[in-house]
């Protein structure tokens, strides 16, 4: 089953970055995606620290697989950080695989969700929805419209609105600063800096800075950009 349109898409996976702790699923998922996409460059890190200084270091794959469960994460977080640090397209593969967890994945940016022991042929279908441009729902399952049904995992999907120099904004407020301590720190004016903190809480529907800083720390979100700047 295919959704909207995902935000990017390559017309080729050629490099894959693997984000599993788990050794034999890691080398499965990496047999998986040669055999029906012909990936020729499979990395792999066992957390999401890892993940993205991989990044950092070698640049974007065509694609991301994340598992949500690692060592180093909460909730919806190490989906979120991923976001952040590339543009490349984040399929989530879990074992956690009920209506309200996919729907959580997909509004928080995963450009598609399988269930961690789908067949290949479920693999094969999400690849090719990705390569489309389409976000990738698997059969059986089913999006869920009504927002108040995601509970506090909304908030991560709200905090995937922000663009990223919006997440390093909320950053410094979740530390306590001003917005002329803001606008110094990120060589902005302070008028720029109000206009972003204004944008912040239209989009987290909030009303004041407080209830920013509550929304964030709801997907531990004061970690999002430490290592993707």
């Amino acid at each position: 089953m295919t959704h909207s349109t995902a935000s990017s898409s390559p017309s080729e996976i050629q490099s894959a970055l693997v984000v599993d702790d788990h050794p034999l699923f890691c080398d499965a998922l990496a047999m998986t995606l040669q055999a029906v996409t012909g990936t020729a460059t499979i990395r792999a890190t066992a957390s999401l620290e890892a993940a993205l200084s991989e990044i950092h270091q070698n640049g974007n794959p065509d694609i991301v697989v994340l598992d949500l469960n690692l060592p180093d994460v909460k909730g919806f977080d190490g989906l979120i950080r991923l976001k952040t640090a590339t543009q490349a397209p984040v399929i989530v593969v879990s074992s956690m695989s009920d209506n309200r967890v996919i729907t959580s994945a997909i509004k928080s940016g995963a450009a598609g969700f399988v269930p961690k022991h789908s067949q290949r042929d479920v693999f094969a279908a999400a690849f090719d929805a990705i390569r489309r441009g389409e976000v990738f729902i698997p059969d059986g399952y089913d999006l869920l419209d009504d927002a108040a049904d995601l509970d506090g995992n909304d908030a991560a999907a709200r905090l995937a609105t922000l663009t990223n120099q919006q997440a390093r904004i909320l950053q410094l407020i979740c530390e306590g600063k001003l917005n002329k301590q803001i606008a110094y720190d990120l060589s902005i004016a302070e008028t720029t800096v109000k206009a972003h903190v204004t944008a912040i809480m239209r989009k987290l529907g909030v009303q004041s800075r407080t209830q920013a800083v509550l929304i964030a720390n709801e997907t531990s979100f004061s970690t999002i950009l430490q290592d993707s700047s």
